[in-house]
């Protein structure tokens, strides 16, 4: 290989290599952080450093048979929040999103207050829970004994459901505390991921 040819092979390399920092590595990093961040939502938890695992949804700590037990925390049926972790290249960069409304709530963690309104199945709902929560069952009788124990000894469960049955309230004003379960963000084993990803192709280019 004489000068000219050398030079021509730097040239080339050069214009290689900015190529794949320009246009291919935005495309492979997304990518790969794609797939980092949905593995989060199946081993139930942020992956940085080691497993920072998720508290459990309240669904699934009560079991039941409730179709909505089976699947892990942050996710469905239609894996919303999984599925719509998407990546958008750049030149020279790439950004990781999720453009569900919730997303950052259920990320970062923080208050919610909702004000829903209070219908007929929803009062339906609060008798039947009432019920269930007493120990009242349909063989007691309305002013039967046994049922006027169980009615002067209510466990606050009962009673919190009752009240809910009972209320003149159009609305409620209900606050929640939603935990912090993260699954987008810096981690090391992705940084670990995409250095690799790096090495490896400038590698492959050069020894071409």
């Amino acid at each position: 290989m004489n000068i000219k040819e050398f030079s021509a092979l730097l040239k080339a390399k050069a214009a290689e290599l900015n190529d794949f920092r320009h246009r291919k590595l935005p495309i492979l990093a997304g990518r790969t952080a794609k797939d980092h961040f949905q593995e989060n939502f199946r081993q139930g938890g942020f992956v940085d450093g080691s497993l920072h695992p998720w508290q459990e949804a309240q669904r699934r700590k009560k079991g039941g048979k409730r179709a909505s037990t089976k699947y892990g925390t942050l996710l469905s049926g239609r894996n919303h929040l999984f599925s719509s972790i998407k990546y958008i290249p750049g030149d020279s960069s790439v950004t990781v999103t999720n453009d569900v409304e919730y997303a950052a709530l259920h990320n970062n963690g923080g208050q919610i207050t909702t004000h829903p309104q209070v219908t007929p199945k929803m009062r339906k709902f609060a008798w039947a829970q009432y019920y269930q929560a007493a120990g009242i069952t349909k063989r007691m009788k309305a002013g039967g004994k046994k049922r006027i124990a169980i009615e002067e000894n209510l466990p606050e469960e009962a009673l919190k459901w009752k009240r809910l049955a009972l209320t003149t309230k159009k609305t409620l004003d209900v606050k929640a505390t939603i935990p912090k379960r993260q699954f987008i963000g810096e981690s090391r084993e992705l940084n670990q991921k995409i250095e690799n990803l790096i090495e490896t192709n400038i590698t492959n280019i050069l020894n071409k």
